[in-house]
């Protein structure tokens, strides 16, 4: 897939198809040309699920109460 102007996977059908490309790895039955194939395509999903995860990390927002009752919204922020 890779193509400019592609449609990108959503996360869960990017992990799924990661997961099953593992699966197929883990068990030895493919061709060395199969696995490669597979591989790389593996890295491809690999970059979509890190891309969608940080773009939704972006977006999400802390909310706090304040000691004076008020509400307060900050970016969040991983540890």
């Amino acid at each position: 897939m890779g193509a400019k102007g592609a449609v990108s996977p959503s996360f869960e059908d990017a992990l799924a198809e990661l997961e099953t490309i593992v699966k197929g790895l883990e068990s030895g039955k493919t061709t060395l040309e199969e696995s490669i194939t597979a591989y790389t395509r593996g890295m491809e999903l690999k970059k979509i699920c890190e891309t969608k995860l940080r773009d939704a990390q972006s977006r999400i927002e802390k909310i706090s109460v304040q000691p004076d009752g008020s509400i307060k919204t900050e970016a969040f922020q991983t540890e």
